[in-house]
């Protein structure tokens, strides 16, 4: 692979520094395939996506559909998640990852520190989550946070 040139890497950092951190989901799909899957024809599925598009809810380019912050609100997804930081007893810690990976959580990551574990849920499912999580053989404590707003 060609390495990026001084000017590739300067545009690069800028639309980083400028850019707004967003949540979005991709769907990589024809539309062939999702008017299908929704029993509706592809210029009734084209009608929906344009509203949906025009309202700042999904952004669409070829073989990609994006659900926007504002897609997300609209469904109560909250762009602002929570986090659940875990201490993990270290001989359970296999089957403990097992059991996090089944739970409804938009992320988890093994980290080094002071905790194990660092698990990213939607505030909605914050409570069901920590609920899961007591009835864990292997975790030792669990520390939540949940965001308030967007910095960058």
């Amino acid at each position: 692979m060609e390495p990026l040139t001084k000017r590739s890497i300067q545009l690069l950092k800028t639309l980083y520094e400028k850019g707004r951190s967003t949540s979005t989901y991709t769907l990589r799909v024809k539309q062939d395939e999702l008017s299908s899957q929704l029993g509706i024809s592809r210029q009734a599925l084209n009608v929906h996506l344009r509203k949906l598009k025009i309202r700042g809810y999904i952004r669409t380019g070829r073989g990609f559909i994006d659900v926007t912050d504002k897609g997300l609100d609209a469904l109560g997804v909250s762009s602002t998640p929570a986090f659940i930081l875990l201490k993990i007893s270290p001989i359970k810690r296999i089957r403990v990852y097992e059991q996090i990976r089944q739970l409804a959580i938009s992320r988890a990551f093994r980290i080094a520190g002071e905790v194990d574990a660092l698990i990213m849920v939607e505030r909605e499912n914050l409570d069901d989550v920590l609920k899961k999580l007591y009835n864990i053989d292997g975790i030792e404590d669990t520390r939540s946070y949940v965001t308030i707003e967007v910095i960058k």
